[in-house]
């Protein structure tokens, strides 16, 4: 389903109002839905391994915390930061600096960081968690089909 990008992103909040909420795929809408936003980004990092584990580690307990107040939206949004923080770590493990392209849209060869690399692996870890949990599974299912 794609995101809805007609709505005014800047006076809804998804936790008063659910049911504005589309999934999307993979991290689409990651920084636009808030109070998820501000209450998931400030822990989001994965500049170093040891940084990285922390950070997964805190988005990860906000997940079970979401999902024990049966937030859907909560918990869809703390995958996306967990798969962001696999995705972006990943990137700049592959490219300095992260970027792919040059100033003439020519992709950058490879130069592999192991240590991004590892902040990677650890996200992802955590990313094959929430994207299998059965709960998640079952409340996203059901707010699809409630809300679409």
């Amino acid at each position: 389903m794609a995101f809805d990008y007609d709505l005014d992103f800047d006076n809804i909040n998804f936790r008063e109002q659910p049911e504005k909420y589309r999934v999307g795929r993979g991290e689409q809408g990651v920084l636009m839905v808030e109070p998820y936003k501000s209450e998931i980004l400030p822990h989001w990092r994965f500049k170093t391994p040891e940084i990285a584990k922390e950070s997964s580690e805190k988005i990860f307990e906000m997940f079970k915390k979401y999902q024990d107040n049966d937030d859907f939206v909560g918990m869809d949004m703390a995958r996306k930061f967990i798969q962001m923080g696999y995705t972006r770590a990943r990137r700049y493990a592959n490219y300095k600096g992260g970027k792919k392209y040059d100033s003439d849209g020519d992709v950058n060869e490879r130069e592999i960081d192991d240590e991004k690399a590892e902040s990677a692996r650890i996200f992802e870890e955590k990313w094959k968690i929430v994207r299998t949990d059965e709960a998640y599974l079952e409340k996203k299912k059901e707010h699809q089909k409630k809300y679409g």
